[in-house]
């Protein structure tokens, strides 16, 4: 197997404009692998980790895939409490949309417990965003619409016990 050739420090940039538009081109394979070589030279790159991220919940498809788990080490490593709940909110979004699109039983309920996370961590982001920074409230309206306009997402039914009648 081939080795991996470094990216130049002089080069992270134009790597990370090359990594966004991966990720508009529908291509987050490419965007996960080009964030990966930044991350080598330089391994706190804000901008890297997030596309990172960003690219990873492209990649929601199916979970059993690992890409989920990987989302969030990476939410992990982000600098600031606000970048770290609002990231989580995002994975926890976009892994509730993808179990909503692949369907199957129990989905809508499935769906619902993760954009209530989602909701979660928007309303923990709102109040550690910098002033001006409204993204978590988008978040969590958006969230707020779907819950109220699609009849699949629902809470689960809570575990009834029947006791015997005496």
């Amino acid at each position: 197997m081939s080795q991996l050739k470094p990216l130049s420090r002089e080069g992270v940039s134009g790597a990370l404009a090359k990594a966004e538009r991966y990720r508009l081109l529908n291509e987050p394979e490419q965007a996960e692998s080009i964030c990966l070589d930044i991350l080598e030279v330089e391994p706190d790159n804000p901008q890297a980790l997030v596309t990172l991220v960003l690219a990873l919940t492209d990649q929601f498809r199916d979970e059993t895939s690992g890409v989920v788990a990987r989302a969030r080490e990476v939410v992990g490593r982000l600098r600031s409490d606000y970048e770290r709940a609002y990231y989580a909110g995002i994975v926890a979004e976009r892994r509730a949309r993808a179990q909503l699109a692949r369907g199957g039983p129990q989905a809508g309920i499935i769906a619902y417990d993760g954009l209530s996370e989602a909701m979660a961590f928007y309303a923990k982001a709102e109040a550690l965003r910098p002033p001006g920074n409204d993204d978590a409230l988008l978040r969590w309206n958006t969230c707020t619409r779907l819950l109220s306009t699609n009849p699949a997402l629902h809470k689960g039914e809570e575990e009834r016990i029947e006791l015997p009648l005496e």
